[in-house]
């Protein structure tokens, strides 16, 4: 993802070592910090040293009703709120943001590993931009609209469950939290059981900007429990859901029974296809640096680096000289351009995935590899990867990895690749890059993918975001962002007509033998 230009006063991330890690019962529920009845507790480990940040409540059904009653207690009276009011409040939220954006970035540099460098710019910088563009959004946004005789309004769509993930924890909240709360929904948050502790801390600035008791909830737990009964709660009226394809389907089932509104932004194996006639330095340094963004850790990663065969050596030489001059290390150390993967889990996943790599399909390791980097023993490190001569059908050519490795795949002809590009499940995002402008739009129209970048074009938070097929359901960002907490209501208005009232109820307007005849006269 590209980063917006910044203009944050940030200050410095400071290490974060309390000298015993604090344990929190409580869950953020109706304006107060509420005790979990939960007897299990969840551990926040860092990423970098191993050892422990905090633990909190491994959240309970429990839990999860009394953060959905209070949303649906403050539910009327917030959707009633003047939208320039809901405005209002919500800015206090941006200037909360911006005022600690510092606990902010080392709060994420502690749970996620994110290096000090992308924590402040990215990670949080970011987030405040994308915080402040969605109340700006709202503030103008057309909420009623005269169609004819009818009035169509566009309200807020009830109590909607947020359950955002863990890589880029911030600004992925904020796009949904924001626009539902400038829609004028409640909401339920239920943050990564990897990454808490920002969440607290959100929570905190939401109490500051003085938003009504139960607007904003938060509660931890994980997806199994705590997740399933959010999701399944009959008071929840929309879920919005930034996670794996596995979690998108167990969401969409369980929403199907209360026929929920689902919005779904889930994996992605992206492709950045260079074209003939392309600047193939240009293109190929910025396909490193944004497969390498957040060691990997994004949906949007271009993970499928596409070149013409007989440029492929050329390629690959070129993304393993950017690749070397990456340091990876302690994400607190300014120098540190990669930090560790989040957890023992990614970390063995990620090394699974490389080992098949190098035993499967015939594609060769270039660079990097599976086990960590040399002289870093403890922490989730991985050593960045490059393989070429990949197989688009094999399962590195496949599969979203989720790390820092990138398959380079050779092709023959335009039709081709534009062929490899739309061969697999996912429909998240893409490059093209071509000598020709025009061109590289000609070939982006045919990617099936929700997101693509022309020729470096730069991330846009006032463009819809989202995927195609295994890549979810629905947009997040700009209107559409706002569009997806609201529902349609029209009302049509008197309006004479020959005498009579023009009406559905019209015996006229009932075609014979019409089976809801019997309904509309009844």
């Amino acid at each position: 993802m590209t980063v917006l230009p910044q203009d944050l006063a940030i200050p410095p991330a400071e290490p974060y070592a309390p000298a015993l890690p604090p344990r929190y019962d409580d869950q953020w529920i109706g304006g107060r910090w509420t005790a979990s009845d939960a007897d299990s507790r969840l551990v926040v480990t860092d990423p970098a040293t191993e050892q422990t940040l905090a633990t909190v409540p491994a959240g309970t059904p429990r839990d999860a009703d009394l953060a959905v009653r209070a949303a649906a207690a403050a539910f009327p009276g917030w959707a009633a709120t003047p939208v320039r009011e809901r405005a209002g409040l919500l800015r206090r939220v941006v200037e909360g943001l911006e005022r600690r954006a510092g606990e902010f970035a080392r709060t994420i540099t502690s749970e996620v590993g994110a290096p000090t460098r992308m924590a402040l710019q990215t990670q949080v910088g970011l987030a405040v931009g994308m915080a402040a563009h969605c109340v700006e959004t709202a503030a103008s946004h057309t909420f009623e609209e005269r169609v004819g005789h009818s009035l169509v309004v566009r309200e807020a769509a009830g109590v909607a469950a947020c359950i955002t993930p863990w890589n880029v924890p911030l600004l992925l909240t904020v796009q949904k939290l924001l626009p539902a709360l400038a829609a004028g929904c409640t909401v339920v948050h239920k943050p990564s059981e990897l990454t808490p502790l920002h969440a607290r801390l959100l929570a905190e600035v939401f109490a500051e900007a003085d938003l009504p008791p139960g607007v904003v909830n938060m509660a931890v737990g994980t997806g199994d429990t705590l997740g399933t009964a959010l999701v399944a709660h009959p008071l929840v009226d929309v879920v919005s859901l930034t996670g794996s394809t596995r979690a998108g389907r167990r969401v969409s089932a369980l929403g199907a029974d209360g026929v929920k509104r689902i919005h779904l932004e889930l994996g992605g194996k992206n492709a950045s296809l260079v074209l003939d006639d392309a600047d193939l330095r240009a293109a190929v340094g910025a396909t490193v640096d944004q497969v390498l963004f957040n060691t990997g850790q994004t949906c949007l990663q271009w993970s499928r680096l596409l070149v013409p065969r007989e440029r492929q050596d050329e390629a690959v030489e070129i993304a393993g000289r950017i690749m070397d001059g990456y340091v990876t290390g302690d994400p607190r150390d300014p120098a540190t351009d990669l930090g560790p993967l989040v957890s023992a889990a990614a970390h063995a996943r990620v090394g699974e995935y490389v080992r098949r790599g190098e035993t499967e399909g015939g594609a060769r390791l270039v660079r990097g590899g599976a086990g960590r980097p040399d002289g870093l023993d403890t922490g989730y490190y991985v050593r960045p990867t490059i393989f070429a001569d990949v197989d688009p059908l094999t399962t590195i050519g496949q599969e979203e990895i989720f790390g820092p490795v990138l398959c380079v795949i050779p092709y023959d002809d335009e039709d081709q690749a534009v062929r490899i590009v739309n061969g697999t499940r996912y429909g998240l995002h893409g490059a093209v890059w071509s000598g020709e402008d025009a061109r590289a739009e000609r070939v982006a129209r045919r990617f099936r993918t929700g997101l693509v970048d022309v020729n470096g074009g730069s991330f846009n938070p006032a463009a819809p975001f989202g995927g195609f097929k295994q890549s979810g359901i629905g947009r997040e960002c700009g209107a559409a962002g706002l569009e997806a907490f609201l529902e349609t209501k029209s009302m049509q208005l008197p309006q004479a007509s020959g005498g009579r009232v023009v009406g559905p109820r019209l015996r006229a307007t009932v075609p014979a033998g019409d089976p809801g005849q019997e309904r509309n006269d009844a």
